[in-house]
């Protein structure tokens, strides 16, 4: 493998022991072991700035710009291509954990592509987005703008459910 293929591979390694860790400091605090959480969450950060390290090795931090061109061709592959097929395998063999979990995905890579559309038309204009609340679902990651819905429209959960960005 060349050195750009090690630097995706261990750019995706990371990406995903820092999704893990995190993960796994949430089972940590909901079994009453604070200290152990927090060790969790810090080697995730860790994860992240080895991950960031990768990415500028790859020359993939670009503007803002390209930035959200680049994320909303990956959200529209996702809802598009990737989770239908996706969807498909998971139909064939009734797993139907994988089957809610990709349909979650799959509506809401849609509302995170529409929101990059929106951000990139601001910054066309020379504008940045007006700073509001931004909330989202912890059981299906939808991004609501503002406040929060009674019940999530993809996922129909409660309005608890969701936890504001900071």
């Amino acid at each position: 493998m060349s050195t750009k293929e090690n630097l995706k591979d261990a750019f995706a390694g990371e990406s995903q022991a820092n999704r893990k860790y995190l993960a796994f400091a949430k089972i940590a605090e909901k079994e009453g072991y604070p200290g152990i959480a927090k060790l969790l969450r810090a080697a995730a950060e860790g994860e992240t700035v080895h991950a960031h390290a990768h990415l500028r090795a790859l020359g993939e931090l670009k503007s803002t710009a390209e930035n959200l061109q680049e994320a909303i061709a990956g959200e529209q592959h996702e809802f598009k291509e990737m989770y239908p097929k996706y969807l498909e395998e998971a139909l064939a063999e009734g797993d139907q954990k994988a089957l809610n979990s990709f349909r979650n995905a799959t509506a809401v890579e849609q509302v995170h592509a529409s929101l990059f559309i929106e951000a990139l038309e601001a910054i066309q204009t020379e504008k940045d987005m007006r700073t509001r609340a931004i909330y989202v679902c912890q059981v299906c990651g939808n991004v609501v703008l503002d406040s929060v819905p009674a019940a999530c429209p993809v996922c129909g959960v409660k309005p608890e459910k969701y936890e504001e960005v900071k």
